[in-house]
């Protein structure tokens, strides 16, 4: 009977010690933790500078699996395994200390690591791209305290990721910043070509939009006849004859002739038989026809009278236009204003004097209304300060040596300098 207590009392031990056990690994197991501090970083293994997973906040709480040195192994609500200093957390429970078998589960516990985390922790790195002006922060929060500014277009290379935070370093500092604010390389080579092509799709659409502004530009026959050819050239056949004022639509220009539309044909007129606005009129002090300018393009064998004397003159001159201008030559191959005039009018037996303010006292002085071609026309500040001169070609144009860029070219006296500075004018022929 004795023996049979005995066995009994055995069993009874045996049965409530495994029951202790049991319970106290339940305990063990169940332990918990709450973060202390506003952020703390759930690393791989127990180093400091081992790599982060996931950034817990403040009151955060988290399961404690055990103890290893001054680290806890936890697992998270996300059943997310890593270690947290036992400085950040408050830990409910005992914890078995299990830093001499640490060795033996660190391969198990790093590749349960690698499976839990997977998705969470992008192992991205290398050079990225600022897409605007931001803020590094100190750590992975919109509300954490700034580092520094990051401008756009800046390079920073990529140093970790947490979910759609980036940690970058940028001249030695390291901050958090979203994911969204950068970009790579090719990203950036990719949005440089296509501002680049869109740069190059508007000049291209404004020099469209200015070349066909400039072939519907509207201009007038400033000559009494101009005529209108089939070709640019003189020789062509005329197709029609406009009277001076008359408008046409200009499609284009090029090598001194304009191609042109006019009463619903298309022909071409030289250029210099054209001008941006309509010449004026004068009549005479018994208000009878207007005074009319000839058609300088054609040749002309009408030498007796004044104007057909200035029109040959004016014929002649044209011959230079696009030879240089160089200051003090007086020809054959270069001119200054006053050398072309002095070297035109001696072609024709007139002797000028050599400068263009001297050739003013030259002739018989012209009223602006009365000009015609041949006259020379003088232009300066007043007329003791005249510096330039040139051969009146009718229409509210002269030909003249303009500058070292221009050389002997066409221009209008009715607009711009040559309106504003104008002086007078002198007939000599």
């Amino acid at each position: 009977m004795k023996r049979k207590n005995l066995i009994r009392n055995i069993l009874m031990i045996a049965i409530l010690g495994i029951a202790i056990m049991f319970f106290t690994n339940v305990i063990f197991a169940s332990s918990s933790a709450k973060i202390i501090v506003e952020t703390a970083n759930l690393r791989e293994t127990a180093d400091e500078d081992s790599k982060i997973l996931e950034q817990l906040s403040l009151n955060d709480e988290v399961e404690v699996l055990q103890k290893t040195n001054n680290w806890y192994q936890v697992k998270t609500e996300d059943n997310i395994t890593g270690y947290l200093r036992e400085d950040l957390i408050e830990v409910s429970g005992d914890v078995e200390d299990n830093t001499t078998t640490e060795e033996v589960n660190t391969n198990t516990e790093n590749t349960t690591v690698e499976e839990n985390t997977e998705g969470t922790v992008a192992e991205e790195t290398g050079k990225r791209i600022v897409k605007e002006n931001t803020k590094l922060k100190i750590v992975p929060v919109i509300n954490a305290t700034d580092i520094i500014e990051v401008k756009q277009n800046d390079e920073v290379t990529i140093i970790e990721t947490i979910g759609d935070w980036v940690c970058i370093e940028k001249d030695t500092t390291k901050g958090w910043i979203r994911s969204d604010k950068l970009m790579t390389l090719e990203e950036k080579t990719k949005q440089d070509e296509e501002v680049k092509a869109k740069a190059e799709a508007e000049k291209k659409a404004e020099e469209e939009a200015k070349a066909k502004e400039q072939q519907t530009k509207t201009k007038y026959a400033s000559s009494t006849t101009v005529n209108v050819r089939k070709e640019a050239s003189k020789d062509s056949e005329i197709i029609a004859q406009i009277s001076q004022n008359t408008a046409v639509e200009v499609i284009s220009e090029e090598g001194g002739w304009a191609k042109v539309k006019v009463n619903g044909k298309e022909g071409y007129i030289a250029s210099n038989l054209l001008s941006d606005k309509k010449t004026e009129v004068t009549t005479s002090s018994r208000g009878s026809n207007e005074t009319r300018k000839p058609n300088t393009e054609n040749k002309t064998n009408n030498t007796t009278s004044v104007p057909g004397k200035g029109a040959t003159v004016v014929e002649t001159a044209k011959k230079y236009i696009g030879y240089s201008y160089k200051y003090g030559a007086a020809g054959p191959t270069s001119f200054d204003c006053s050398g072309f005039t002095s070297y035109i009018f001696k072609l024709h037996g007139v002797s000028l004097s050599r400068t263009a303010k001297a050739q003013y006292s030259n002739g018989t002085a012209v009223s602006r209304s009365n000009l015609q071609p041949g006259d020379l026309v003088m232009f300066g500040p007043s007329v003791s300060g005249i510096n330039h001169v040139g051969i009146y070609i009718g229409g509210g144009q002269i030909v003249h040596a303009a500058n070292p860029s221009r050389g002997v070219t066409i221009d209008t006296i009715n607009s711009g300098y040559y309106n504003n500075n104008y002086v007078g004018a002198r007939r000599v022929i």
